[in-house]
Parts: structure tokens; sequence; C-alpha cells
């Protein structure tokens, strides 16, 4: 086989055109994910069994069914109800592929953040959150100014890697017609019948997105982190005699 490095060239557009909509269902169902992820995280923490039952197993479906029942459940499976049609919110969420594919993403990803930023939260050294109880703070203040902070900081290698897996994960999308990377490489690939050149592109192109999402937490890595490298000036600046 004779490798052609224009059909390459000419892939390069019409992928990208795909990327736009990956990289909307990554960061969209990131960034909600997150959110209820850190719900349902202080919920499994929560000392009443009960609250703390619900969550666990919410979190115990999601994880343990695979990602592309849950997208065809939501997109195909609730078609068949008919309270489900007869609601206000078929025609603008559950009748269309781009939002059902984002409430997919989105129930799964949170699932896995959840146990994360639990994890997180256990972590945090005992004595930090003995202090902030020494001072005076409320329940409100220590969760928002040391709980949340310090867990965020800690989670985000796990976090990162999260994101990378929902990337990847969101060539599922193209078994509903959504029309990100996957969809137009096969489509690319059916009409020049040059599959591998094709194909190459496209892992080039998911590899350059998982090199931006790691080298953008890197940075907020080092933000949250900064207090870690902190030298105080009265060390930096001594001088051995």
């Amino acid at each position: 086989m004779n490798w052609d490095w224009q059909i390459v060239i000419d892939s390069i557009p019409q992928l990208l055109s795909g990327a736009v909509m990956t990289v909307q269902l990554v960061v969209i169902s990131g960034i909600l994910g997150l959110i209820f992820g850190l719900v349902l995280a202080l919920l499994r923490l929560h000392p009443n069994k009960l609250v703390s039952t619900l969550p666990f197993l919410y979190i115990f479906f999601f994880r343990g069914t695979p990602l592309l029942v849950q997208i065809f459940l939501i997109y195909y499976g609730l078609s068949q109800f008919d309270f489900m049609k007869e609601s206000v919110l078929w025609e603008p969420i559950f009748k269309e592929k781009y939002w059902c594919a984002i409430l997919a993403f989105t129930l799964n990803t949170s699932a896995y953040i959840a146990e994360i930023i639990r994890g997180a939260i256990q972590s945090i050294p005992k004595g930090e959150l003995e202090a902030a109880d020494a001072i005076g703070m409320s329940s409100w203040q220590k969760l928002t100014r040391i709980t949340l902070p310090r867990a965020f900081g800690i989670m985000l290698p796990a976090y990162s890697n999260e994101v990378i897996f929902m990337l990847k994960g969101s060539a599922l999308a193209m078994t509903i017609t959504l029309v990100e990377i996957t969809y137009m490489t096969k489509d690319i690939a059916a009409r020049t019948f040059r599959i591998f050149e094709v194909y190459f592109a496209a892992g080039i192109l998911y590899l350059l997105l998982t090199w931006v999402i790691l080298f953008c937490f890197k940075l907020l890595e080092k933000r949250m982190n900064r207090h870690q490298n902190y030298v105080p000036p009265d060390v930096a600046t001594s001088t051995i005699r």
C-alpha cells in the first residue's frame, strides 16, 4: 500500500469541524459533571446512611454499565414511554440527539467524578480541618475555604484523567449520528477508501486535544497547589555562614 499524505492533509479541515462538536461535548459535560459530581460526593459523605445510600446506588449503576448502553437508554429508550413524549422536556432535550449525548456523558462522568472528589476530601489531613474548627469556622466556611479548595488541588491529576477518558468516550456519540471526530473520520474513510491515512489523522488530532487538556490541567494544578512550593522569605534569603 502506498502512503498518501495528501489524503491526510485534505482530511484535516473536515476533522477539525468534527473536533468542534467533540470539544463541546467534553467541555459542557465536564462542567456539568463536575457540579453534579460534587453534590453526589457530599451526599456520599453524609453521616446519615439513608442519604448516602441513594448516591451510592446512582454511582454504582453508572460506573457499572457501559457508556454506550447509557446513551442508547437515554436516546432510544426514553422515546418508548408516552409520558416522556408528553413532557415539556421532550422537544427541547430528549428528542435532540445533541442534548441526549450531553446528558449521557454528564450522568456517566459525574459518577466517576463523585468518587474522585470523595477520595480527595477524605485524604485531606485531619489537622487542617481541626485547625478550622479551633478558630471557630462554621461548617459552610470550613467547606468553602478549607475542604473544597484542598480537595480540588488533590483531585486534579485524577480529574484530568477522567476528562481524557471522556474525550475518548465522546467517540461513542457517533452511534447516534452526532458529527464529531470519529463520525467524520468514518465518513471520509468511506468516501476515499484510505482507511489507514484517515484514521491516522484522527489519532493525531485526538493526541493534540489530549496534550491541550494535560497542559491546561498542569497549569491549573500548579496554581491550585502553589502553596506546596512556597518558601518563606527568611529561608529564601538566608545564606550559610
